[in-house]
Order: C-alpha cells, then sequence, then structure tokens
C-alpha cells in the first residue's frame, strides 16, 4: 500500500521518483480501508528534507499511512519558507483532540540547551503527555528522543566535549523483540550530537530496555512498553550526504569539526559516502510500523483507553 501525502508536498514527487509508492488524498479517500494515521512533529530546520526522509521509512510497506504534519504553536521555523508551513504544517493545539496511531518526534539543533531553557518545552511536555491518551505508539528520535526520556523517566542528557560525528557500529542486544525483526547481529547507524545518554542513567529507570548499543556511541535504541514509546537517539532516517552537508557546512564556516567517522572511502572527504545503514532503517520502521498495525484498535476513538 502506498503513503498518503498531498499531491503538492515536495515529498510526493521526491517519493515518486524513487519507486516509492504514493497516492494521492483523492485517489485515497476511494479505497475502502482505514489507514494508519501518521503524525510528524517536525522539530527539525530543514523541514522539507526531514518530511522526505521519514516519509521515505514509513512509506516503503504495504501498510496505507496517511502522515500528518505537525509542528509547535507559537514556534515559527526560519529555514522553511512561510507558505509551506501554513499549507502542510497544523500546530499542536489544532490537533490535540485527534487520536493518532503512531507520532515521530524529531530532533533539534537545541542540544546545547537545558531542556527548560528550550523556548517551546512547556508545549512539548503538554505533547508528551499528550501521546498517553491520543497516541498508540510514539517515536522519540535524537533530541525528541531525549526530551522525551528526559520527561517520563528523568533520564538526564550529558554534553560531550566533542561533537560524535560519523557511522558507528552498534550491537543488537535483543534479535527477538519485534522491533529488530530481521536485524543483523550488528549495524551501522549516522551519528551527529554533542550529547549522550549513558547507560547506567537508563538502567536506574525502570520498565526502559536497551536494544540497540554501541562501544563509542553508548545506548541508541530504547524501549518504553509502559508509555507505548522507542526512543533512538541515532539517525537512521539520514540520506546518503546528511553527515556530507553537515561537514561542509561547518567547513565553510570555519567551525571545528572531524571527518565523520567510518563515512567517507577511505576517511576522503573528496570521495563519495557509502549509505551502509538504509536497509536497517527501513527494517526498523517497517517493524513500528507492523507493530502498530497488529495493536492499535480498528476503532481510533478506543486509542489511548
Amino acid at each position: 500500500m502506498p503513503i498518503r501525502l498531498p499531491s503538492d508536498l515536495p515529498a510526493y514527487n521526491v517519493l515518486r521518483s524513487e519507486g516509492v509508492a504514493v497516492m494521492g488524498e483523492a485517489e485515497a479517500a476511494r479505497q475502502d480501508i482505514r489507514p494508519l494515521k501518521i503524525g510528524l512533529l517536525n522539530l527539525m530546520p530543514k523541514k522539507i528534507q526531514t518530511e522526505n526522509q521519514f516519509a521515505r521509512l514509513i512509506g516503503a510497506g504495504p501498510i496505507q499511512i496517511d502522515l500528518r504534519l505537525i509542528r509547535m504553536t507559537e514556534h515559527q521555523t526560519r529555514n522553511t519558507a512561510a507558505d509551506h508551513m501554513e499549507t502542510f504544517y497544523r500546530p499542536f493545539q489544532e490537533v490535540r483532540d485527534e487520536k493518532f496511531d503512531g507520532v515521530i518526534i524529531t530532533g533539534a539543533p537545541i542540544e546545547h540547551l537545558e531542556f527548560g531553557d528550550v523556548t517551546y518545552w512547556d508545549e512539548l511536555r503538554q505533547v508528551f503527555d499528550w501521546t498517553q491518551t491520543h497516541v498508540h505508539a510514539t517515536f522519540g528520535v535524537c533530541w525528541g528522543g531525549m526530551a522525551m526520556i528526559n520527561h517520563f523517566h528523568g533520564v538526564p542528557k550529558h554534553l560531550l566535549g566533542a561533537k560524535l560525528f560519523g557511522c558507528f557500529r552498534h550491537r543488537n542486544l535483543d534479535t527477538t523483540t519485534p522491533l529488530l525483526r530481521g536485524f543483523s547481529d550488528d549495524c551501522v547507524i549516522p551519528v551527529s550530537r554533542w550529547t549522550e545518554m549513558r547507560q547506567e542513567d537508563i538502567d536506574r529507570a525502570p520498565g526502559l530496555r536497551t536494544l540497540l548499543t554501541s562501544d563509542v556511541a553508548g545506548p541508541a535504541l530504547v524501549e518504553d512498553p509502559g508509555h507505548r514509546a522507542t526512543y533512538i537517539f541515532n539517525h537512521f532516517e539520514y540520506d546518503d550526504d546528511t553527515l556530507k552537508q553537515e561537514y561542509d557546512r561547518d567547513v565553510a564556516a570555519g567551525t571545528p569539526i572531524n571527518i565523520p567517522d567510518n563515512y567517507y572511502p577511505d576517511d576522503d572527504p573528496t570521495k563519495t559516502p557509502l549509505n551502509r545503514w538504509r536497509s536497517h532503517a527501513h527494517l526498523l520502521y517497517g517493524n513500528w510500523i507492523n507493530e502498530i498495525y497488529q495493536s492499535v484498535p480498528y476503532d481510533p476513538s478506543e486509542i489511548g483507553r
């Protein structure tokens, strides 16, 4: 089944050109099927790039997806055209009475701030609490995952002395969990962050279980069944060249930055980087969508009860 997107959303043509099955709203309405309603709370500055990345992953499976784009109510982005935001996004306060089968909460480039210093922190905490009554399953990504695990469990983030930047090998700690169905015993995940979560802090919080971890990058994927949530602190959704874009940006600005580890062939930034995480990215998000489909009530009004 295809992912349902507005035909004038940039991701519509991008995904179609990649062979992803995409369906316009009028065509989707003719099908006698209940699609999964998935919200994307997009906190990243490059909204369109992030829309493409997540739509690509959740739209590749056999289940019809109705993707809804959400933004913080008062926060105004400076990196995406206002007409795009007005056309395709709805503020959280407008959707808070609706039920969602799943919600993805993205990262944000504000790791250096304490959680309470983020301008939209109070509303974001409302979002986290709302997921417990109006959302069947939630996926917190990078800073979004760090913020969510801190809100529900008090797990702190720790500032690193240097940016953790590159592609790092992670161990699969549970080959039987549905989220990692089809995963190898280890996998490579892109990482780009100035903070970390520590396993000893996670271990002190009851009910949490780490599924993927790295000797270099630390815990990566954490399951929180009590809150119907999953947290990932790294970036399976990244495009082939996302780390390259970040590296080139910092080099051009004169910002001190290391060549991303294990990314360019021979660690040579003049060579085209290799994508070694794409298959596991599709597996993870496909498994997440499948678990929602298998367990969510058919009647959306029953979600969260």
